[in-house]
């Protein structure tokens, strides 16, 4: 019978520090060795001052039996903003599934915790026992805490236990953060208290108190001595390199894994496991690192230097395994290989030793292990096997046999760290890379194309996205799915949210780990959740987690945009819709209904385009002819046609008022108010063509204006003469009645008058070829014989069919002129037959 693999859950907070990532590395290499997996739940510290706090954790809520068989929380850093009782509440709401919790001893939940107290008596006792301070100043975190409450204590109980009185101004609060031990030491030192020795919490504040002293020409360790605790990695590098207090988190994470699996077995556990801290002497002390700890120092054989007895090769592989930091299951019993094969050596089998030593190397640099710290296991070696007057390996070999192996273990050392900065740079510029092209991501299906491209960058070689269906966020639709670094179809079925993934995701068919996270943006706005698994490190899934809840940001705003645009258009079209109505409606209505003027046959028409441009044209008769008037006015829409409008309206008044006024004079009047009114009064930057023709009965026109030629079919020649017109456009300046000037010409019997506007001229086809005046000449000479208005239908039906889709109006005036009968009489008694 197949038994179902069980699935550890941790929670803890986003990885900013080395803490929360040795903790992880530590719990995944347990869920390893256990043959469990693991799915890593992030989030915020619990009840932290950021407003998103909220939104981070709300993957903790979702942890329970459909995903999880126990649960591991780290209570240390989820509780710097809260007391004990928040979290053994948080701790309860994952009931009935086994909990234990780390850093923080709960009450009834099973804790892996250190000996605090133990921390700060090693670190106060070192500086005043060994090095005599007197004047220890203190860099706590927030009392708040129960650590750093428990630590405050034990620095007061420690300094009494020294004879030492405490003094509250050698005493000051951090946030464990590098920025907050600089201001906690500007604080001290502000005080202007005496101060030897600072004692910090934690490394960061710890190298925060040192920037500050040097700053003040304070040096360290020559004036004063500094500790820290954590022994996190740069505390190796810094200069004074740092002297701590290691915790042994992996064993921790260890320990929690295996307390969670023995109650699921039904196995009873210790509510409180404390494990042992060590003091990492460096620099910053006064005393650096040991060259040979306490503990593993004795004296050298009387004889040949080889362990005598099992008794005391224990000693050895004890002292050698206090040597090296070194926690992880899977390297346990290294001291008695690596001794194993130096007794090999030192029989004969020459490599022996050397061989067994770069195997441990590159086994430790797998568990990111400091492979420095061997350098240590062969001192400690080389001073139990001393000189040796003769045997198989004589001390001059002995000495090569360790040069080789500091060598060794110095050209690993370098290259682990060179590996480890590569990767980090390498991580750095793919994070850019990737995070330059989410942030071009405008849409859901970009964003999609984009993840399939850069997670695979990244090195992801699993991954799956869920969007939130409903506002409760209860349910979540699969949006992008990768399995074995290949993007697959998600399925299109929607699924509860506390699966975290599609179902069957988290249960592959291989032993693995997973890293859960919500995809937010802010404190309020929740998208999804992200799994990824089979990756880079988890500081790498938590950029990603930022860009993907960006780029998600950044498409609902591209969203939201697009949608208010498109809202926007939709009402200005309405409005211009209805705009185009009213222009239309005064554009059609003004269309006059054509007059009977004596000796000319008329044809007029004028087709609005869909954009109501502003075409105008009008005939009135008179008691000695008439009055033609054609135009445009610039633009579309109601704006031209009101102007339009206001020309009809005076040229009507103008012409009816004084039938025999020049058009010069009703142009220059007509224009010095239309500007007026388009400038002052609509505030408009427009202006129109205008062209007034007064007719006579004798065949004679006298215009004046500008605008299109003015074509005359003569019946003589049947062919079109082209008369230019010469003047202005109305309303683009305030008078014109000095560049307006009145032009005539005559009208023969038979002759076709053809005004139009530019929308016949300028219409185009499918080509962008212009209709064109020769065409509409043309079209004029072949049918000058038909009545006027199949003259005008005739060239209606061409421009149409050369352009079916206009975008000007077309307006055309057909006029043909026929000698009055009244004027008939006067030519006949001038014949001379």
């Amino acid at each position: 019978m197949t038994v179902k693999r069980r699935t550890i859950a941790l929670v803890m907070d986003y990885v900013r520090g080395e803490h929360q990532s040795e903790l992880r590395f530590g719990v995944e290499r347990a869920a390893e060795v256990h043959g469990v997996d693991l799915v890593i739940a992030l989030g915020e510290e619990l009840g932290g001052p950021d407003t998103g706090t909220k939104a981070q954790n709300s993957i903790a809520g979702l942890i329970g039996a459909d995903v999880a068989d126990g649960v591991v929380v780290a209570s240390a850093t989820l509780g710097n903003h809260t007391g004990v009782e928040s979290l053994v509440d948080f701790c309860r709401t994952f009931a009935p599934l086994p909990v234990c919790s780390i850093g923080v001893a709960l009450a009834g939940i099973p804790s892996i915790v250190i000996d605090d107290g133990r921390a700060i008596e090693l670190a106060v006792g070192h500086l005043v026992g060994e090095h005599g301070c007197r004047r220890v100043a203190y860099i706590g975190g927030r009392t708040t805490h129960t650590e750093a409450k428990l630590r405050a204590d034990v620095y007061r109980r420690t300094l009494e236990a020294h004879a030492i009185p405490y003094d509250e101004r050698l005493v000051a609060i951090g946030e464990l953060t590098i920025e907050s031990g600089c201001v906690a030491m500007r604080e001290l030192m502000g005080r202007g208290v005496e101060l030897d020795a600072v004692v910090a919490a934690n490394d960061d504040m710890a190298l925060g108190a040192i920037d500050v002293l040097k700053a003040h020409g304070v040096e360290v360790p020559r004036d004063v001595l500094v500790c820290g605790f954590g022994d996190v990695d740069v505390a190796r590098y810094t200069k004074p390199s740092l002297t701590s207090i290691r915790q042994p988190i992996e064993r921790l994470a260890a320990l929690a894994v295996e307390t969670v699996l023995r109650r699921l077995d039904g196995e009873a556990v210790p509510l409180r496991d404390a494990q042992p801290l060590e003091l990492i002497r460096r620099e910053s002390c006064g005393c650096a690192r040991q060259v040979i700890p306490r503990s593993a120092r004795a004296e050298a054989p009387a004889r040949d230097g080889s362990p005598s007895g099992a008794e005391e090769r224990q000693e050895l592989a004890r002292a050698l395994d206090q040597a090296v930091s070194m926690p992880a299951a899977v390297l346990r019993g290294w001291p008695e290989e690596l001794l194993s094969a130096l007794d090999e050596e030192l029989a004969g089998r020459e490599g022996r030793f050397l061989g067994a030593l770069k195997h441990l190397l590159d086994r430790a640099g797998d568990e990111r292990c400091f492979l420095d710290q061997f350098q240590l296991v062969i001192t400690l070696l080389r001073a139990r096997h001393g000189w040796r007057p003769g045997g198989a390996r004589s001390s001059k070999s002995l000495e090569q046999l360790w040069h080789a192996a500091r060598l060794l273990i110095g050209r690993a050392s370098v290259r682990a760290e060179g590996r480890q900065r590569l990767s980090v740079e390498l991580a750095a510029n793919d994070l850019s890379w990737t995070g330059r092209w989410l942030t071009t991501c405008l849409s859901l299906p970009l964003l999609k194309r984009t993840l399939a491209s850069e997670l695979d960058r990244l090195y992801f070689t699993r991954a799956s996205l869920s969007l939130y269906e409903d506002a409760r966020r209860a349910t979540l639709k699969p949006f992008f799915l990768m399995e074995n670094g290949r993007e697959l179809s998600p399925p299109p079925e929607s699924f509860p949210a506390r699966l975290l993934a599609p179902p069957g995701f988290l249960r592959s068919s291989e032993r693995g780990s997973v890293i859960v996270m919500p995809i937010t943006f802010g404190g309020a706005e929740h998208y999804g959740i992200l799994v990824l698994g089979d990756g880079p490190d988890e500081a790498v899934c938590d950029a990603v987690r930022v860009q993907i809840g960006s780029a998600m940001k950044t498409a609902a705003l591209h969203r939201e945009i697009v949608c208010q645009v498109e809202l926007r258009e939709r009402l200005e079209q309405e409005a211009v819709r209805r705009e185009l109505q009213v222009a239309s409606h005064i554009q059609t209505t003004l269309a006059p209904a054509l007059s009977q003027i004596e000796g000319l046959e008329l044809g007029a028409i004028m087709n609005p385009a869909p954009e109501v441009g502003g075409d105008y044209y009008d005939v009135f008769a008179t008691s000695e002819g008439g009055w033609l008037a054609i135009g445009d006015v610039a633009g579309h829409g109601l704006a031209a046609g009101l102007i339009m409008l206001m020309i009809h309206s005076m040229v009507s008044a103008l012409t009816q008022g004084e039938p025999a006024a020049s058009p010069r004079e009703i142009l220059s009047t007509l224009n010095a108010a239309v500007h007026e009114n388009i400038q002052n009064r609509l505030r408009r930057d427009q202006h129109a063509t205008l062209l007034l023709l007064r007719y006579e009965r004798s065949g004679r026109v006298t215009y004046a204006g500008a605008h299109e030629d003015i074509l005359v079919c003569r019946a003589r020649t049947r062919r079109c003469e082209r008369i230019p017109s010469s003047g202005v456009r109305v309303g683009a300046v305030p008078a014109i009645d000095t560049v307006t000037r009145d032009e005539e010409l005559v009208l023969e019997d038979g002759d076709v008058l053809v005004l139009y506007s530019d929308g016949v001229t300028g219409a185009r086809d499918a080509r962008e070829e212009p209709f064109g005046l020769s065409r509409l000449c043309s079209i004029i000479e072949a049918a000058q014989d038909a009545p006027a208005e199949a003259i005008r239908d005739q060239i209606l039906r061409e421009v149409e069919a050369f352009c079916p889709s206009p975008d000007d109006d077309v307006t055309i005036v057909v006029a043909r002129y026929r000698t009055p009968a009244v004027l008939q009489p006067a030519v006949d008694s001038a014949d001379p037959s």
